[in-house]
């Protein structure tokens, strides 16, 4: 079964739709300055109210270790993401999963992921942040090569038209989605959510 994480969750009412169709995890982004900035309080506030099988992920660029570890700690985060160009000695340390984010333009992107020793990598499109607008995909079949010996989340440009395509070429452990479920940045679209967590379980569940 394909696992699925929505992300960029800024409030009490998207956590609730997102749990109610399903989602495996919630993404919160600590990135100041982005459209989908959620403060630490504000999180906590949140994810006090999700069920324990629900995995609240804290997404974090180039921040101090210190940091990490203290918004981890507020929050009760239970994975941290780590999304900018953090060299493999700053992910140490940490007692939580870690999920590291690998820019995919090309193949040789992918020799990036030899040089981290963490729980899964993220394989998301260059671009820094959708305001927005729709996200240009990765190649899915480069995905799937990096899923025969990894654990993969798939991310950039998915939709609820076209996770199903998605998982199966690329056939990731997991799906994560943010601007593609939105009815505007920072808020989520019940209608979209709904189908696209429907779309990649279903699809998931066919390919085994």
């Amino acid at each position: 079964m394909v696992r699925v994480k929505i992300c960029g969750i800024t409030n009490s009412e998207d956590a609730q739709l997102c749990v109610e169709a399903g989602a495996d995890a919630l993404g919160f982004i600590f990135v100041e300055g982005t459209p989908r900035y959620v403060g630490p309080a504000e999180a906590r506030a949140i994810i006090v109210g999700l069920p324990p099988f629900v995995t609240p992920v804290g997404v974090f660029w180039d921040h101090a270790p210190g940091h990490v570890k203290a918004v981890a700690e507020e929050c009760g985060l239970r994975a941290l993401q780590f999304h900018g160009d953090e060299p493999p000695e700053r992910l140490a340390g940490y007692q939580l999963p870690i999920i590291k984010t690998i820019k995919v333009a090309r193949a040789e992107d992918l020799d990036a992921m030899s040089r981290y020793r963490v729980s899964a990598f993220l394989l998301d499109s260059p671009a820094r942040w959708s305001e927005g607008e729709a996200r240009a995909p990765i190649q899915w079949e480069l995905a799937r090569r990096a899923a025969a010996s990894r654990l993969i989340i798939l991310s950039a440009g998915l939709t609820a038209d076209t996770v199903a395509a998605a998982v199966r070429v690329a056939r990731p452990f997991a799906v994560d989605v943010n601007s593609g479920v939105e009815a505007a940045p920072g808020k989520k679209d019940p209608d979209r959510v709904r189908r696209f967590i429907a779309s990649a379980k279903s699809t998931g569940a066919e390919i085994g």
